[in-house]
């Protein structure tokens, strides 16, 4: 999560920060998952983002930021993620993967209408029942309406711990 706050604070694309450090967008998209990196991968990213290699790769001392202004002015970059900030991006996640699949239904019906027309009603038919879907999706994603399950993974992960969040 941290590379993908870092990325999205500097307003870059996942084929951007690849480009930059060297890696490929695969890799990239693996770290923002939470793959730990190589040391290797960690230097470059440390470089792209200029932090020290500590903030990607813990169990490695960071001695090579030579302080040049007075202590006093050095303004640590912080990489800590509150839980605000980590739902705030898993919010925002979804709400790109809703306008992922509703992009993917438009060039779907739009191809699947040329290619049987708009007489035949099973091509509607489908289309209608995903569309719905989508939409309730939607109404979902953007907090429109609420299922009572909602608070069911928070209430397993409590109750698999013993204690509350």
């Amino acid at each position: 999560m941290l590379i993908r706050k870092l990325r999205l604070q500097h307003g870059w694309t996942q084929d951007q920060l690849a480009e930059m450090a060297g890696l490929s967008v695969r890799t990239i998209q693996r770290l923002e998952r939470g793959d730990a990196p190589s040391l290797e991968t960690a230097k470059a990213l440390a470089s792209v983002f200029e932090v020290g290699l500590s903030t990607f790769h813990p169990e490695t001392p960071d001695m090579t930021q030579i302080p040049t202004e007075p202590a006093a002015s050095i303004q640590p970059r912080t990489a800590d993620i509150s839980p605000e900030e980590t739902a705030s991006l898993a919010y925002a996640k979804w709400v790109m993967e809703f306008y992922q699949y509703v992009a993917v239904y438009i060039v779907l019906a739009l191809v699947f209408f040329a290619i049987f027309g708009f007489d035949e009603p099973v091509v509607w038919w489908v289309f209608g029942a995903v569309g719905a879907g989508i939409v309730l999706q939607g109404l979902l994603y953007f907090e429109k309406i609420r299922l009572p399950m909602v608070n069911w993974e928070k209430h397993i992960a409590e109750k698999k711990l013993g204690r509350k969040l």
